[in-house]
Order: C-alpha cells, then sequence, then structure tokens
C-alpha cells in the first residue's frame, strides 16, 4: 500500500487506476473532478453515493428506465438514448471541421467513442446477450483494460492500425443500433430473465454462472449511457472553444 502524506498533488491525473479502500484525512480538495464507478463515497462522515445515483436519475430520466427489468421501460429508455445520441451527432455539423475526432483532455473523440460503443454491443450484447462467441469488429476500440495479452483473441479480432471515416464509423454503429433495437422490441419478461447463453471461447465478457441476459443487456445500456455523457461533455468544452 503507498501512502502520500504531506504532498503536494495539485493537478495530479489518476486514470484507469483502482482506487478501492482508499483513505483521504486531513485533505484539502477543490475543484477536484471525480468520474467512474463510485459506491459507498465518504465524504466527512456522509455517504454520498446514494444521493450522486438520486440526482443523475433525476437530471437524466431515461437513465431509470435503462436500469429497468420491465421490458417497455428498457425500450423507452434506449428510445430515448438514441434520440439524444441522433442530436449529439447532430451537433457535429455546426463545430469546426475535424472535431469528431479531436480529443480533450486525453478522453476519447467522438469517433473513438462510437468505436468503442461498436466493441461495448459486440461485447455485452452480441456475445452476452445472443451468445456469438466471438462478434468482435475490427474497426472498434476495447477498453485499455484488454490491452496487451490479457484476452489476445480479443486483441486478434481487433485492427490496432485502424483509420476509419468518421462515415464508416456510423455506419457499423448504426448496424449495431439497429440489431440491438430489434431484439429489444421484440423481447419480453421470459427473454430478460433467462440465463446467458454459455460460451465456449475465450472472449469478452467471460461466461459466468448465474448471469442473466438482462445482467449483461444491463451492462451494453449503462456502456451506451454514460459514453454519451462523456461525448456530451466533451463537444461542449470543444464549441465553448470555437465560441471564445
Amino acid at each position: 500500500m503507498e501512502t502520500f502524506k504531506y504532498r503536494d498533488l495539485t493537478g495530479a491525473e489518476f486514470r484507469e487506476c483502482e482506487l478501492d479502500r482508499v483513505r483521504m484525512v486531513g485533505v484539502v480538495m477543490r475543484d477536484a473532478v471525480i468520474e467512474g464507478e463510485v459506491v459507498n463515497l465518504v465524504v466527512n462522515g456522509v455517504e454520498v453515493g446514494a444521493y450522486v445515483e438520486s440526482e443523475l436519475d433525476k437530471r437524466h430520466p431515461e437513465r431509470p428506465l435503462l436500469k429497468s427489468s420491465e421490458p417497455d421501460e428498457l425500450r423507452e429508455g434506449w428510445r430515448r438514448l438514441q434520440t439524444d445520441w441522433t442530436a449529439t451527432i447532430a451537433r457535429l455539423d455546426a463545430l469546426p471541421p475535424g472535431a469528431e475526432r479531436r480529443r480533450v483532455n486525453g478522453e476519447w473523440s467522438v469517433s473513438e467513442t462510437l468505436r468503442h460503443l461498436v466493441f461495448a454491443v459486440d461485447a455485452w450484447f452480441r456475445r452476452g446477450v445472443l451468445g456469438v462467441e466471438s462478434p468482435y469488429t475490427p474497426l472498434s476500440i476495447a477498453g485499455p483494460w484488454l490491452a496487451g495479452d490479457d484476452l489476445p483473441t480479443v486483441q486478434a479480432a481487433l485492427d490496432a492500425t485502424a483509420d476509419p471515416t468518421f462515415d464508416e464509423v456510423l455506419a457499423v454503429r448504426a448496424e449495431r443500433v439497429a440489431e440491438l433495437t430489434a431484439w429489444l422490441d421484440a423481447a419480453d419478461a421470459a427473454t430478460l430473465g433467462a440465463p446467458r447463453p454459455p460460451l465456449e471461447a475465450e472472449g469478452w465478457p467471460p461466461h459466468q454462472e448465474g448471469y442473466t441476459v438482462l445482467d449483461a443487456l444491463h451492462v451494453a445500456l449503462n456502456e451506451e449511457w454514460w459514453h454519451h455523457r462523456f461525448a456530451v461533455r466533451d463537444l461542449d468544452a470543444i464549441a465553448a472553444g470555437a465560441a471564445s
């Protein structure tokens, strides 16, 4: 365990770090930003995680729908989210050329974000829900935690040198959205409650006993929601820069 005492960490960045059971005592924290899976966060004796979740749900009414187990609510949440995605992509027309490839603060560009969502749908919907053993698309981007030799079968299916045009990314993205939409339109409670299909081939996600189709679907929808939020955040920053 590493201990930081009397250190000035102003401007420090922790990216893809595990911070479980971190204790911060006597710290001064101003203008800090925390983005990630935050559970059981206690600030000055107050557990704030439930407040954060509740506030996100109030600000984004589609979010609780996407976490539902009811087919109609899932369909409505997905419809609202894709409407938001359509509006977000349309914003690019009003931004400087190349905005879809621009990174903000080291985050993925909009184009890279959509390529990652192709991977997320391939992994958690096509593999996790439909049971396709190796559904990965070469132009998609896996998360950095799957880099290297951790899952060679996944890496072998992706093209690390791919540099698709934005139209090519949008075309593949549209195929994935249409496939998930068609499946969700036909899904019922029994379909959602069924066990995840058994998987023999190595890949991501791995087969997990006791997990249902709904569990895998929720991961895919959660990825979609969060990455839309990230894209909006970064496009806001690009638009503010262009305006100034």
